[in-house]
């Protein structure tokens, strides 16, 4: 999914999606990186991309609290 349609749906969220959603990607970067540490993991660039879409997630969270959603 391209960077700016991601933007586009994670803003048409409410603040508890976005919650739900961070929390799904925060489990999925520890499984990634567990899988990292023990050499399953072929694609490692797969943990920056994570870590990018939970930073996404948070700057949007702040927006909507800024915004008093």
């Amino acid at each position: 999914m391209k960077t700016r349609d991601l933007l586009t749906e994670l803003r048409s969220l409410n603040a508890a999606e976005l919650q739900k959603r961070g929390a799904e990607k925060a489990e999925e970067l520890m499984k990634l990186r567990f899988r990292n540490s023990t050499g399953q993991l072929e694609q490692n660039h797969q943990i920056g991309a994570i870590r990018a879409e939970i930073a996404r997630i948070k700057t949007i969270l702040n927006e909507h609290n800024a915004k008093g959603e």
